[in-house]
């Protein structure tokens, strides 16, 4: 009965979260159109800082409230497991999900996207996530501290080129659909975009936590270790949201928004939050968690890699991405 319990809140998450998911990507698009901003800088922005927020609230709350070493754990593992994720899964999963919308007949088997977006963004993350790296190895609160002003700095950098960027034709202003919450106004109110966003934000934060509430009863089932949770089970369950959003986007041949939304959320991942760890912490960090950074980075690079010399993804080749992550968690399991 309690195992069939927990299938029903992993089945109630689901619904929950692409409910949310609807709401939300059709007010930012809305939100993106109203306010005359890049497509890029609505999914890098708007949709990526919407979803990763309520998610940054954990480490904080770990590392500045929490009051023993177990909690602060718990919050490196978020702010490491997150970026992590985005870089291993969820971006490979878009390309393999581009290859099956193609094999089904649906779209062509290439992304389009402004691939100067996309290098830009990764460039900012791989940055960030490099001086990051750099400070477990630098035990000096003066460094840290540092580093934590420059990343912060770095990310307001990249909001304002983001934010400056000019509309593109076919972007943000573009056809969209009605408005969910003001179907009949050919240009809703400022007023009804927000309070869909709202609205479906908490349908995804709502989602995530009753998956996270199962993911968490199932681990401890399971005799699951708190690492493994920390830095597979429990980032899974909190991009969820940042993942049904690109799904939703890449299904709808919204590209640069089903990418951008990643990619944006990695900038904001490999750089706040982590300024919340070197402030909050000694920014000692396990050799096995620390091994999700450089995954992280070799993966990121991978995929700049590909750019340079190709011009362009291969959906085929940004999959295999996956192999970092699927390797890691072999490398976790094998090793408990």
């Amino acid at each position: 009965m309690t195992t069939m319990l927990y299938i029903l809140m992993f089945v109630a998450s689901v619904a929950v979260t692409l409910g949310g998911c609807a709401l939300f990507t059709n007010a930012v698009e809305w939100l993106g159109k109203r306010l005359g901003v890049s497509e890029g800088a609505v999914g890098s922005i708007f949709a990526a800082i919407g979803t990763t927020l309520p998610e940054t609230s954990i480490p904080i709350i770990a590392i500045f409230f929490g009051e023993s070493q177990e909690e602060t754990d718990v919050g490196l593992g978020a702010i490491l497991g997150a970026p992590f994720m985005l870089s291993t899964l969820v971006l490979p999963i878009l390309a393999f999900l581009l290859m099956l919308y193609a094999w089904m007949g649906k779209r062509t088997a290439r992304f389009q996207l402004n691939y100067r977006e996309v290098i830009t963004d990764l460039t900012f993350f791989t940055v960030g996530y490099v001086v990051a790296l750099a400070c477990i190895y630098i035990p000096s609160r003066l460094v840290h501290i540092i580093a934590a002003a420059g990343l912060i700095l770095l990310y307001g950098v990249y909001m304002r080129l983001k934010l400056s960027a000019p509309e593109e034709e076919g972007g943000a202003g573009g056809q969209l659909e009605p408005l969910i919450f003001a179907k009949s106004a050919a240009t809703p109110s400022r007023i009804m975009i927000g309070l869909q966003a709202f609205a479906g934000l908490a349908g995804l934060i709502l989602g995530a936590h009753l998956f996270v509430s199962a993911a968490e009863s199932m681990a401890g089932m399971f005799a699951v270790s708190p690492l493994i949770l920390a830095l597979l089970i429990a980032p899974l369950a909190t991009e969820l949201p940042e993942m049904s959003n690109s799904f939703l986007w890449l299904y709808r041949k919204k590209d640069r928004l089903a990418v951008a939304n990643v990619t944006g959320a990695m900038v904001f991942q490999g750089t706040i939050p982590v300024s919340v760890g070197l402030l909050g912490t000694e920014w000692a960090i396990a050799s096995s968690a620390s091994v999700t950074m450089v995954l992280a980075v070799q993966a990121v690079v991978f995929y700049l890699l590909q750019l340079f010399i190709g011009g362009y993804w291969r959906a085929w080749l940004l999959s295999s991405g996956a192999l970092l992550y699927i390797g890691y968690t072999l490398y976790l399991a094998l090793g408990q």
